[in-house]
């Protein structure tokens, strides 16, 4: 073989195996840092890994949120209206936590089946709308409505 196709062939051969180690850092990566969404039915049947982060969601069942003496520790239970799932969370929740709001968790479940969640995420009403946005909407309708009126008492 002659030694310049040979040097062609080791630099083809080593870019190959640089992607091919590139692609798998890659993806390794990807795998590590995915983190699917689970629903408290989906749970409680199973279907969440038991040794993977993951994020569950629902509401805040009424009369289960429970203060460890701790002060930072506290349990409560997720619900889809189906089934529900005990959550366990250390440190300060947020201001919209209460009972009845949604939530979205993220962490992992433990050995005695309790969500451990190192994340709690409120979530808002979906009709919910800044004041300033709300205001200019209004304003739009009654100049629509007046708009519409003028125009009925012209003809």
């Amino acid at each position: 073989m002659n030694p310049i196709r040979k040097k062609r062939l080791t630099l083809i051969g080593l870019m190959v195996a640089g992607i091919g180690v590139a692609a798998w850092l890659a993806l390794n990566a990807f795998d590590e840092n995915l983190m699917f969404f689970f629903s408290p039915s989906e749970v409680a049947e199973g279907k969440a890994p038991a040794d993977h982060p993951f994020r569950i969601g629902g509401l805040v069942e009424a009369d289960s949120v429970k203060r460890k003496p701790d002060g930072l520790t506290t349990a409560f239970s997720v619900t889809d209206n189906a089934e529900a799932v005990t959550v366990e969370y250390t440190g300060i929740l947020p201001d919209l936590f209460r009972e009845g709001q949604g939530i979205v968790a993220m962490g992992q479940l433990n050995q005695e089946g309790i969500f451990v969640a190192s994340e709690v995420l409120a979530k808002h009403d979906e009709n919910y709308m800044p004041p300033e946005v709300a205001a200019s909407l209004k304003t739009a309708h009654e100049e629509g409505v007046n708009k519409i009126q003028s125009q009925a008492n012209v003809q």
